[in-house]
């Protein structure tokens, strides 16, 4: 018996490493406030920066977990703001670090031992868990902390049969992009243009570099970067 769980499956990459698991004969867990539109998908209504939401969806897991041979536990689910280093309040930087960072820690803490040997514990960060951008502060402070995460999640697990690594897709085409750059033809084909290849990264491309990281060991504590080639400057 084989389990992913996926945070923010409902849309983007996370949808689309659901089907790919599915594909593989995977059960799948969406931890999401909006349901997966995937059929076969097995949705948790679950808010990652509420404590009680979190402790009632791992409550669920706990018990679907039991007898599982290999889970792939995906931590995808983020909140992108636009906000500067001046222009950023503590209630907000609170609010995004409770669900990209915080929230991760508390699945964690609820899953990590009843995983057996051959899981995965994979992070979708981003180019900026590694650099920075403007106008992006917190968003670009959670994904450096979700690097941290990974890269000390790696070290303590050591012995355990049990592998990480960080996913860092560069412009994918998913609502969280298109909501953050809005919808100026022109914009997406100057961002478009940022890679060798002159285009978006389809979310399915993500999706099975997740799925191939899952079955992978070799990669533990790797940073894996998905960006087409993106141009430096």
């Amino acid at each position: 018996m084989k389990t992913a769980i996926i945070s923010g499956a409902s849309v983007g990459i996370g949808r689309a490493a659901a089907e790919a698991f599915l594909g593989e004969g995977f059960g799948v867990y969406n931890l999401s406030r909006r349901p997966c539109p995937v059929p076969a998908v097995n949705n948790l209504s679950c808010d990652l920066s509420a404590p009680d939401s979190i402790d009632r969806a791992c409550k669920v897991l706990a018990a679907a977990l039991i007898g599982c041979e290999s889970v792939a536990l995906v931590h995808n689910a983020s909140q992108m703001l636009k906000d500067t280093a001046g222009d950023c309040d503590s209630d907000s930087l609170r609010h995004v670090l409770e669900t990209n960072v915080v929230g991760i820690n508390s699945v964690n803490q609820h899953l990590l031992h009843r995983l057996p040997r051959s899981s995965s514990i994979l992070y979708v960060g981003s180019t900026l868990s590694e650099k920075a951008v403007p106008n992006s502060f917190s968003y670009v402070l959670s994904k450096h902390a979700q690097l941290g995460m990974m890269r000390s999640t790696c070290q303590d697990l050591m012995g355990r049969g049990i592998h990480t690594a960080l996913i860092c897709p560069g412009f994918t085409d998913t609502e969280m992009l298109r909501t953050h750059l809005g919808d100026d033809p022109a914009v997406e084909r100057m961002i478009a243009g940022m890679n060798s290849f002159a285009r978006l990264i389809k979310p399915g491309e993500i999706a099975e570099l997740i799925r191939w990281a899952h079955h992978n060991p070799v990669i533990n504590g790797a940073v894996l970067h998905a960006n087409l080639g993106q141009k430096e400057s």
